[in-house]
């Protein structure tokens, strides 16, 4: 009797202190989320159209519509009955350090996965390729890297954009005078007004801005581009496994399904809000083959 009682407590402790442990197992943001029953996702007012305000000045886009689905894997993930899904504005210079310090969970924007932002931040599997090149008004005639010499340019503050341009500046000795934007929309206004004879950034977000301008035929996107294929990601915290692995299976079971192609298509070949602008930019080759073998790498070779 004494035998099989002490059995019998020994299997009880074992199994209570399999419960505790699988309670404590939970790190990182896993467990934030879970004691506060909440996530906050960082978003971009005008990053069109991965996240942007709409005429009601709340968060539409592509890239925020999929951190929406991953807050619901989340919630799935840690049997929650329900997760508050909380909002937070940031910018290319506040997107890292918001990540880093615990203030946003998941960076739903435009932002490029390289390896120098990867020493700061992880990624999870990309949701757009794009190249930098530049938009300028047609009557400036402008196309290649070199017809930018000696004049003014802009990007904005923060970006992967910035610092290619300053490369290039540096490495073909351009002559040009680059200025900073607080955001994309600041940057396109000072094309727009003759400030900036160029802005330097990403092609789909040049795309956007276009399409959405008052005068669309008064501008052109260079034919040459500053980069190869640059891989967009939805930015989570460095050295997250447990959370990262979350994410990494909403976004690769997302984009492998006809739900990831639908969400594509909606946002980037028909018109969205607020003023039914349509960037008829179909789904690549190479996009077509990141999302049938989804991936995280920051290679461009790697698409």
């Amino acid at each position: 009797m004494r035998l099989s009682h002490a059995l019998l407590l020994a299997g009880l402790t074992a199994t209570t202190g399999s419960v505790a442990a699988q309670a404590d197992d939970l790190t990182g943001t896993l467990k934030k989320v879970k004691e506060s029953g909440a996530i906050t996702i960082g978003y971009r007012d005008s990053s069109v159209p991965f996240s942007y305000l709409d005429g009601d000045q709340k968060p539409v886009g592509y890239a925020y519509e999929i951190c929406r689905k991953v807050a619901a894997a989340v919630k799935a993930h840690l049997k929650l009955d329900k997760l508050e899904v909380k909002l937070n504005p940031v910018t290319s210079a506040t997107r890292i350090p918001l990540i880093a310090n615990g203030t946003i969970d998941l960076e739903c924007g435009s932002t490029t996965n390289n390896a120098d932002r990867q020493k700061q931040a992880s990624f999870t599997n990309t949701h757009f390729l794009t190249a930098t090149r530049y938009v300028a008004k047609k009557d400036k005639k402008l196309d290649r890297i070199d017809d930018l010499k000696g004049r003014t340019v802009v990007s904005t503050s923060g970006t992967t954009n910035i610092r290619q341009i300053n490369e290039a500046n540096t490495a073909r000795s351009m002559g040009l005078t680059i200025l900073p934007a607080k955001d994309h929309a600041e940057a396109f206004l000072m094309v727009e007004t003759g400030r900036a004879d160029a802005f330097v950034m990403d092609d789909v977000l040049l795309a956007s801005l276009v399409a959405g301008s008052k005068t669309p035929d008064a501008y052109v996107i260079s034919g040459e581009a500053l980069s190869k294929p640059e891989p967009y990601g939805i930015m989570l915290r460095k050295d997250d496994a447990p959370f990262k692995a979350v994410v990494d299976a909403a976004t690769s079971a997302l984009y492998k399904s006809p739900e990831g192609k639908a969400l594509y298509e909606k946002w980037f070949t028909q018109a969205i809000p607020p003023r039914g602008i349509n960037l008829k930019l179909p789904m690549s080759e190479s996009m077509q083959k990141a999302f049938a073998s989804p991936s995280d790498s920051a290679d461009p070779a790697a698409y």
